[in-house]
């Protein structure tokens, strides 16, 4: 694979209820993982879904289905349109396409769409690991780093130095449907130290939502009022938090929270009487104290990973990386432990093409492939 001149690749995400096109340029990297590609993403689109399925207080898949289908052509011509205003065409050197794990309706809209662009322009295909596109999300420069002059030609983001990661790392990949610790030894050597029994994080904090009638998606819902509420209202248990082993359990969790819901009522926002003439903690406070609960077991856990493998760098990862709690929690305690704390800018923490892009970049550079066919429960 060519390392100079750069590769520019045209990247394709349909994994669940966002459409997802974007056009990196990648450079560099080494198939061993110990040097980190140079990439510029030249534009990241998404059309997202949320508005269609908040009704169904989650994701339909023929509904998502039926989207992709719709807005994948309407995002390339876009992506078209905006280039040629820059005076640019659209040209490219590969296409990347999510493979998994996903919906898989979902799934082969975009392999389909992929299969049809590659045969009309010839350029070679690659099946792309949704996982492995938030693991090395953290590498994608940061919007804040665009200069003057990439900034009037259009281009989302600069090729200035990224801090890499000091190995060995551990990663926390935590999202709507997966939440895992990784150690890895390079950017390409990898093994699972744990993964979630029963529900991930994110559908828990979905699930709980629903509970306390928040709106779709329910994550950033329960994050939103967890500010206003006593993270210490209700002690809601830690599940496997004090267990040996690296893995989590969401399930105990969420049913706890429906219990205190089912036994004292659902409660107005903040504070007062609510529906059943409960009183007490507020709608907030529940919040606050079930994402306390989570984000308990989510950092402790990843921090005790840290402790046993003598980790340089902690990595987070994951459309739950998204929450700011979190977030701030992970990075003091990683500092704590003098490790270098890696995560994604806001806008690659949820589904987008960008991440697929260089986690396709990533399997051409190390001689892997992914089969082009939809595999819904695809690991890492």
């Amino acid at each position: 694979m060519p390392q100079n001149p750069s590769m520019k690749i045209l990247a394709i995400e349909t994994s669940c209820d966002e459409t997802g096109i974007a056009l990196l340029d990648i450079r560099g990297g080494s198939a061993d993982g110990r040097k980190a590609p140079r990439t510029i993403v030249k534009e990241n689109l998404v059309a997202s879904q949320i508005a269609l399925h908040r009704e169904f207080g989650g994701v339909v898949p023929n509904l998502a289905k039926r989207e992709h289908i719709k807005n994948l052509p309407i995002l390339y011509s876009r992506l078209e349109r905006r280039l040629r205003r820059r005076g640019e065409t659209l040209r490219f050197d590969m296409i990347a396409v999510t493979v998994g794990p996903g919906l898989e309706p979902a799934l082969w809209t975009g392999i389909t769409f992929a299969e049809d662009l590659a045969a009309r322009t010839g350029v070679p295909l690659v099946g792309a690991n949704h996982l492995e596109g938030h693991l090395y999300s953290f590498l994608l420069p940061s919007p804040e780093r665009t200069t003057r002059n990439e900034g009037r030609t259009g281009t989302k983001a600069a090729t200035t130095k990224i801090a890499e990661a000091k190995f060995p790392a551990i990663a926390l990949i935590v999202s709507g449907g997966h939440t895992m610790l990784l150690e890895m030894d390079s950017l390409t050597a990898r093994h699972t130290l744990g993964e979630t029994r029963d529900d991930a994080a994110g559908e828990a904090f979905d699930k709980v939502a629903r509970l306390l009638e928040l709106p779709y998606p329910g994550g950033p819902e329960i994050e939103r009022i967890a500010r206003d509420g006593d993270p210490h209202a209700v002690e809601f248990p830690r599940p496997m938090l004090h267990e040996k082993n690296l893995e989590f359990s969401f399930s105990g969790l969420k049913t706890a929270v429906l219990y205190y819901v089912r036994d004292h009522g659902l409660p107005p926002v903040k504070g007062g009487t609510g529906r059943g003439g409960a009183a007490g903690p507020s709608r907030a406070d529940l919040a606050a104290s079930f994402q306390e609960a989570a984000l308990d077991v989510l950092v402790k856990k990843t921090m005790r990973a840290v402790k046993e493998s003598g980790a340089r760098s902690v990595i987070l990862c994951g459309g739950v990386a998204a929450n700011r709690a979190l977030r701030t929690r992970l990075g003091r305690e990683a500092k704590k432990a003098g490790c270098a704390f890696l995560v994604p800018s806001f806008r690659y923490n949820l589904d987008n093409a960008a991440m697929i892009g260089l986690a396709g970049y990533m399997v051409r550079l190390r001689g892997a492939r992914y089969p082009l066919r939809a595999d819904g429960s695809l690991g890492i």
